[in-house]
């Protein structure tokens, strides 16, 4: 699936995953409301709530009713974690792909990230 052929609340839910891994929104930090999230992406909130829905059903965040949702314990290592398997399982193979095609190599590769 290209990135512009995924639904809406996958985009956003990528957008907040990359912020709790990164440490934006560390364990314990609580996440901007699904008002704030809707207005700051310009998403509908309903669609915002279902990306922030799928984080609670996968227990990545913790809701307290009437205070907000909250980043769970391990929940940035626990990302980190699926989204490597999802890139190497998903997105490797195309790019060792093109990579092959090209005929570049690691020393390629790294003399232009340098």
């Amino acid at each position: 699936m290209s990135p512009n052929s995924k639904p809406v609340y996958l985009k956003l839910r990528d957008i907040i995953a990359a912020a709790i891994i990164d440490g934006t929104y560390p364990d314990g930090a609580l996440l901007p409301s699904v008002r704030a999230f809707a207005v700051e992406q310009g998403a509908n909130p309903l669609t915002v709530a279902k990306a922030y829905q799928q984080f609670q059903l996968d227990g990545l965040v913790e809701v307290q009713r009437g205070v907000g949702m909250f980043v769970a314990r391990g929940a940035g290592e626990r990302l980190r974690h699926s989204e490597r398997a999802a890139f190497l399982a998903e997105e490797w193979p195309a790019v060792q792909s093109r990579i092959d095609r090209l005929g570049l190599s690691l020393a390629d590769l790294l003399a232009e990230n340098a």
